[in-house]
């Protein structure tokens, strides 16, 4: 079964006060045709965080149902004042699906903030839901719930068995709301069109 819990209980305890460009880190895994797991079917997940204990990343091209950002603060009980930002909540993963992850620019880093790259952080803390709630978040943001998790090893036993291609990111796959094409376009970006593709020639 792909993307179970790793085994630490915290997926961000591992990651450090800034991860670097290691592994697959701040890289784009675009899931194959033949992906066999539905949970991940045409999924593209932005890795957070890949090393020898695992990796841990946040699917960027599906919603949450029908939950946005101010049913959101609602249920965490965020008091709010004014206008809100009309900002969808993305499907993470399906592991701790009750948990909520910021992805976001780097403009704002606060305690709790983890750099991912040159470029871009995670924040895991509802006091960057109060911040974007004031109009004091980042300039760019994707709101989720729940992760994909690997255990050691497990990510690149799938991607051994045809399940991942890789790529490099852009804010447009990450922040963009085309969510229907983020697929085929993360395709198209390494030169792939999903005609090309079948579950059992090539590896990723």
């Amino acid at each position: 079964m792909m993307g179970r819990a790793m085994t630490d209980s915290d997926p961000l305890r591992s990651m450090g006060p800034a991860l670097g460009n290691t592994w697959l880190t701040g890289q784009l895994l675009i899931a194959m045709p033949a992906m066999p797991d539905p949970r991940f079917a045409q999924s593209v997940i932005y890795i957070c965080s890949h090393g020898p204990n695992g990796a841990m990343g946040l699917i960027v091209n599906r919603l949450f149902g029908e939950a946005d950002f101010p049913m959101l603060l609602e249920q965490l009980e965020i008091k709010t004042a004014g206008d809100l930002p009309d900002l969808p909540v993305h499907f993470g993963g399906p592991v701790e699906v009750g948990r909520g992850f910021v992805l976001h620019s780097t403009d704002y880093m606060r305690e709790g903030t983890i750099r991912i790259d040159d470029h871009i952080s995670l924040s895991a803390t509802i006091e960057v839901l109060q911040a974007i709630a004031n109009g004091e978040g980042p300039d760019q943001m994707m709101l989720a719930l729940g992760y994909a998790g690997w255990g050691a090893g497990q990510l690149e036993e799938e991607m051994k068995a045809n399940g991942w291609l890789t790529s490099a990111a852009d804010d447009d796959l990450l922040f963009g709301p085309d969510l229907e094409t983020k697929w085929a376009r993360s395709l198209a970006k390494i030169g792939i069109s999903p005609l090309m593709l079948s579950g059992e020639a090539g590896h990723a």
